[in-house]
């Protein structure tokens, strides 16, 4: 690695990935100050106070993702990040020592140049690029789910209402009233329209046109493959925070190329995993390093047309998963796209550059180039739109967690390869990762709300149900 943040001049050259995770920092890259070298590292320390890295396309963010997956993994900090357009995928397979990178290496004081492979893990909510990430729907929730169905106010009352009913019925006794999957919610919101008028003074009034509309919401998100998520055997999240026999990080890359066809999914689906960490994870204030790195690309989907309770989860989330040691990088093109109250979370900042064709986009340049701490010897809102690909101004946060001074930067090259898998080397990785194939591989179908409600609709279930409700009311619980 070259020096510590504040030294100059190549030290002992990279042969290995650890060498670039000495004294609990991350090299990132180097700043130049004439011919002298800074090293721009991220203390480990401080990683759990998460990050954002912005530019616009082609500027070089997914290879900045790379180096910081490379980064952490080499420290053994297990990383989770989605892979939107393949190119990530790489990181599982050795690079290879291209002209341009080398010649990146040696800018910046890495004299021998070496490239490997990070043991990586694929996931994919279809199963098919990947083992499949599945929940049930009461594990999502109805805030969750109404924000992914595109609910109105009223709408999700009702959908509240539905879950209610469900948890009131397994409470009394009919404990296959789980709701597991899109098929087990439907036959609920179904049940729930024919009895409106029997559940109205315990739950409240039921709308025949509110039951269509989920309905309706449930078949669209169906067509959109979302019924692939919804079942079991449920993700483990667990499994996400593992490291390999060599001790580093396990990267684990979810793909998210088809998922990005249904970008409600995508955002919502990250989030329940954010929501998921934090409610499983215990307290461990601060680490000499994070359990988990948690890279979330196209973050701007995340806060598009979201309702303020959705807002208020994320800023909740963010603010107060450090504290169960998990570090959270939004990666998006513009600071803007990250609510205020969100952003004032991010201690680490990477800022590739910006265009700026319109008045708005001059506007936006302005206000990235005033999140930074400032450097006297630089202007930030200039140099923003002078940033070459691979080049990007970074504050990173050091000792008692200060930013440090803006830096203009250039990243380091990655030692894995740049570019994609081809589908082959992705379908042997798959192959061999035995352990997930065997739990994740076969889909579950118990018993759950379809099944006890196609029971009770039977004329034997129907005087079963008759006798259950009086026997709950000789007991005082009906």
């Amino acid at each position: 690695m070259t020096g510590k943040p504040g030294t100059s001049g190549p030290e002992q050259p990279v042969a290995d990935p650890r060498d670039y995770v000495q004294d609990g920092l991350i090299l990132i890259g180097c700043s130049k100050s004439g011919r002298d070298l800074t090293a721009e590292c991220i203390e480990l320390a401080l990683a759990n106070r998460h990050g954002l890295v912005t530019g616009a396309t082609g500027t070089g963010k997914t290879v900045t993702l790379q180096v910081l997956a490379e980064g952490f993994s080499a420290a053994g900090v297990p990383v989770f990040a989605a892979d939107i357009k393949g190119d990530l995928s790489g990181i599982a397979a050795e690079g290879t020592p291209a002209p341009k990178l080398v010649a990146r290496a040696e800018e910046i004081g890495l004299k021998r140049y070496g490239n490997t492979s990070f043991p990586t893990v694929f996931w994919d909510i279809f199963g098919v690029d990947g083992h499949p990430v599945r929940a049930t729907v009461q594990e999502m929730g109805p805030l969750l789910l109404a924000r992914l169905m595109e609910l109105t106010e009223p709408q999700e009352g009702v959908l509240n209402i539905a879950f209610r009913w469900a948890e009131d019925e397994r409470e009394a006794g009919d404990d296959k009233m789980s709701i597991l999957d899109l098929r087990d919610l439907r036959s609920i919101i179904d049940e729930m329209g024919k009895r409106a008028a029997s559940l109205r003074s315990k739950y409240g009034h039921v709308a025949p046109a509110t039951v269509g509309v989920i309905q309706r919401r449930l078949l669209v998100l169906e067509e959109q493959g979302a019924d692939k998520f919804f079942g079991e055997p449920a993700l483990d999240i667990m499994d996400f925070l593992k490291q390999s026999p060599d001790g580093r990080g396990i990267v684990n890359i979810l793909a998210a190329e088809k998922l990005m066809n249904t970008p409600r999914l995508y955002a919502t689906f990250l989030l329940w995993l954010l929501t998921e960490l934090f409610e499983r994870l215990p307290e461990v204030g601060d680490l000499d390093k994070p359990k988990l790195v948690f890279l979330f690309d196209e973050a701007h989907l995340l806060f598009n047309e979201a309702p303020k309770a959705v807002l208020e989860q994320v800023e909740r989330v963010t603010r107060l998963i450090r504290s169960k040691g998990v570090g959270v990088y939004y990666v998006t093109q513009s600071p803007g796209d990250v609510p205020d109250r969100v952003s004032a979370q991010l201690g680490n900042r990477i800022q590739h550059a910006l265009r700026a064709f319109t008045p708005k986009e001059q506007k936006a340049i302005r206000a990235a180039a005033q999140t930074f701490r400032p450097n006297p010897d630089l202007d930030s809102e200039r140099v923003i739109q002078e940033l070459k690909v691979g080049e990007a101004l970074v504050s990173l946060l050091h000792d008692k967690g200060e930013p440090s001074m803006v830096q203009r930067t250039l990243i380091r090259p990655p030692m894995s390869r740049v570019g994609p898998l081809t589908d082959a080397e992705r379908k042997k990785l798959l192959a061999a990762d035995a352990a997930n194939f065997k739990k994740y591989g076969t889909l579950l179908d118990r018993e759950s709300a379809y099944e006890s409600l196609q029971a009770r609709n039977t004329t034997v279930g129907q005087i079963k149900e008759r006798l259950s409700r009086f026997s709950n009311i000789l007991r005082g619980k009906g």
